[in-house]
């Protein structure tokens, strides 16, 4: 099967939407500094509220890129990590990270001319 980002219906527009979202690539570049639970995760991605973030896992979960592991402890709390696909799409999203702002002078220079 061919997948077409740029079809309207292709599933891989949803996909491309849960990453790149607002807090889609906060929450996998998070992540890649290693499993955390809620609360913490929480605190690496500042801004983002509690339903937000439930949100945000549950689609990075359903699409292959979180997993969620429910620890028995009491009471019982939930750790995230990344699966494979979730390490190497968060490696090509933290490359992007690095480009824009290792750039950021550059752009609040454009942004000072207008």
């Amino acid at each position: 099967m061919n997948f077409d980002v740029f079809a309207k219906d292709c599933p891989s527009r949803e996909v491309l939407d849960h990453l790149t979202g607002r807090w889609g690539v906060l929450v996998l570049a998070g992540l890649r500094k290693g499993p955390a639970r809620f609360n913490a995760l929480r605190r690496r991605v500042d801004g983002v509220s509690e339903k937000m973030l439930a949100q945000t896992l549950q689609a990075l979960e359903r699409d292959g890129f979180v997993h969620r592991e429910v620890l028995a402890a009491m009471p019982p709390s939930v750790n995230y990590s990344l699966t494979p696909l979730g390490e190497s799409t968060a490696d090509h999203l933290l490359a992007l990270i690095e480009h824009l702002e290792a750039n950021m002078p550059e752009v609040l220079a454009a942004r000072a001319e207008r």
